[in-house]
């Protein structure tokens, strides 16, 4: 009897664990990891998208400060390195002749983004800057 309930209790945890919303179970870093040009323009409106939105859409700032006149300012920036190798090579060999040949290759770059955000005195976006470069 005491088997049964386990075994019915574990199903059921286990069915309602995978009912669950995917975006609520991405991890934070994962939602956070949106900041590309497209997303940016896509979700930034001016006059329109609330403070709580760009939290949602890009997760916390790196830096928030306030300017000369006492608005509101979020930072966000990210770097990424992206290194890509790839070796060939094909060999023949007969018991006195051999032949061989090789190919490698390497590169990397780093990508970087950088998003302003302003906000007016009710928490909505007055106005943002983006920037992404590649070297």
């Amino acid at each position: 009897m005491f088997k049964t309930i386990l075994l019915l209790s574990i199903f059921l945890l286990s069915t309602s664990a995978a009912a669950a919303p995917k975006e609520r179970t991405k991890p934070v870093d994962a939602r956070a990891n949106t900041l590309t040009q497209g997303n940016v323009q896509l979700n930034l409106a001016v006059g329109k998208t609330t403070k709580l939105e760009v939290l949602e859409k890009f997760g916390s700032p790196n830096i928030t400060t306030r300017d000369s006149s006492g608005a509101e300012v979020w930072s966000y920036q990210r770097h990424a390195t992206v290194s890509q190798s790839s070796s060939s090579g094909s060999f023949f060999s007969i018991i006195i002749a051999s032949a061989g040949s090789r190919a490698e290759g390497f590169s990397q770059s780093t990508r970087t983004a950088t998003l302003i955000v302003k906000f007016d005195k009710s928490d909505i976006v007055s106005d943002f800057q983006s920037r992404m470069s590649e070297f």
